[in-house]
């Protein structure tokens, strides 16, 4: 279970309202619900629940291949060179990056999509989307003179899938009672999490399969290997899930949210964890490319034939499987003790990748990494969790004297914001990588500017959170 609903839950059930009389569902023409209510337990086992899952498993589907979309370009720009495209370092690595870049944007605006047009009708229009980077990215790697700024504009369009997320988690938080937030939720999250992973291990065989038969085509299939997909979860939302109309937006509880110096705090924290997840998920894949080109694609046999695997894939998995014990872990020991704990744990191993370099051992550098992302999906977790407790005793209305429901909505506000501004993390790490090997030839310095970026956020983690005599440390946030 993701930790972000673990959260929505808390914020939830400080909220509940006594059920109201059960009242009969009404659907409307474009699958409009009229008088849902999910806290109504009669209503609730008598269709609500069956309703719920079965939105629930197509915004599984439709998040999944976000997160596919999102990380196509991590998988490719390392195959460009060997394709014929003759980009720059730093080209190669604008390409990694811009997806995370317009997807982290996208979050803001898509959080407010769903109560605007209705989840399954945002929900279609979201997975079409995912048609223009798919297929755009087809036709770019097919002509080795496509020009470096339209491969840009392509690239940034995968951000289409990394603004799915926040849409994707605002409609199914509407489905729920807040007993079972929690649950659902952290399946959603989890299947937009494996996406990451599974294009890593999936596109390198399916381009390499393709190779044996039509090699001039061969890098397309990268793309064009999830359309039929694309459609079917779109075709699924379209004929099985539904809208509600009681669901509504809080953009002043956002608005308040920003005003709170915490809310900043926090989202700086997540920019070390989150960012460092999805920014080293989408740079794995070349890092190993360049720094042991040999072990970049393994020989994989498959009947008659032998494919490529990456192993690059396994950096995402153990991080989206890390993620919720991360929570769990601060449900025990406190949030905050947690992530100082996950910054220092992604310090010590960022620092043994650099100590090692030299030795060029692979399967090192592998186990560090993995490391590496194991920690910074704990941090991912543990710092969600911070989130209600800072909010319910450190807040401005909090100190205030606010009733316990208005700080739940700050922190509810929060989650999308958070997220969000975490993201960014993903655009910066590809960068200053980039910036690094250009300038000097090593990924060292940039590596050593994480380590000095994992300290300061411990720091700030202990100092706002921990230190002796902050309000958030007599209550363990």
């Amino acid at each position: 279970m993701s930790t972000e609903p673990r959260i929505a839950h808390e914020a939830a059930t400080s909220s509940e309202r006594p059920s109201s009389p059960s009242l009969r569902l009404d659907t409307r023409r474009g699958r409009w619900i009229e008088h849902w209510d999910p806290e109504d337990a009669e209503q609730w086992e008598r269709e609500g629940r069956a309703i719920a899952r079965r939105n629930l498993r197509w915004s599984i589907t439709a998040e999944f291949l976000g997160f596919v979309v999102w990380q196509l370009w991590s998988i490719v720009v390392v195959q460009l060179p060997s394709a014929g495209f003759a980009f720059s370092t730093p080209q190669l690595f604008w390409l990694l990056s811009m997806p995370s870049l317009v997807g982290a944007t996208l979050r803001i605006p898509y959080t407010f999509m769903v109560p605007r047009f209705g989840g399954r009708n945002w929900t279609i229009v979201s997975a079409l989307l995912l048609l223009l980077p798919t297929v755009g990215l087809a036709a770019c790697v097919a002509n080795p003179s496509t020009p470096f700024w339209l491969m840009l504009a392509v690239a940034g369009l995968a951000g289409f899938g990394g603004g799915n997320f926040a849409s994707s988690m605002a409609n199914i938080t509407f489905f729920f009672p807040a007993r079972e937030k929690g649950w659902a939720l952290g399946l959603n999250a989890a299947g937009g999490n494996l996406g990451a992973a599974v294009a890593q291990l999936v596109v390198p065989i399916a381009v390499s399969v393709t190779a044996l038969f039509a090699s001039g085509a061969s890098l397309a299939v990268a793309g064009l290997l999830w359309v039929p997909l694309i459609l079917v979860a779109a075709v699924g939302a379209f004929r099985r899930m539904d809208n509600l109309a009681h669901a509504r937006g809080d953009v002043a509880g956002s608005l308040a949210a920003l005003k709170e110096p915490h809310l900043w705090v926090i989202a700086l924290l997540y920019v070390g964890t989150f960012g460092s997840f999805i920014g080293f998920s989408g740079v794995f894949p070349k890092l190993i490319h360049d720094i042991f080109p040999a072990f970049s694609a393994l020989p994989l046999p498959l009947g008659g034939a032998t494919a490529a695997l990456s192993l690059a894939f396994l950096g995402p998995l153990v991080g989206s499987l890390a993620r919720p014990y991360g929570g769990r872990l601060a449900d025990r020991f406190g949030g905050a003790r947690i992530t100082v704990a996950s910054f220092a744990a992604m310090a010590v191993a960022t620092l043994a990748v650099i100590a090692t370099l030299p030795a060029k051992n692979f399967w090192l550098f592998l186990a560090l990494f993995l490391a590496l992302f194991t920690a910074s999906g704990i941090g991912n977790g543990s710092t969600y969790r911070m989130i209600p407790a800072v909010f319910a005793t450190a807040s401005r209305a909090a100190r205030a004297g606010a009733a316990p429901s208005s700080t739940s909505r700050l922190a509810s506000a929060a989650l999308g914001l958070v997220s969000a501004i975490g993201a960014y993390g993903g655009f910066a790490i590809p960068q200053v990588l980039g910036a690094s090997a250009s300038a000097s030839g090593s990924y060292v310095p940039a590596f050593y500017g994480f380590v000095a970026a994992y300290v300061l956020m411990l720091a700030v983690a202990w100092a706002c959170y921990l230190r002796r005599g902050s309000r958030t440390a007599r209550v363990g946030a």
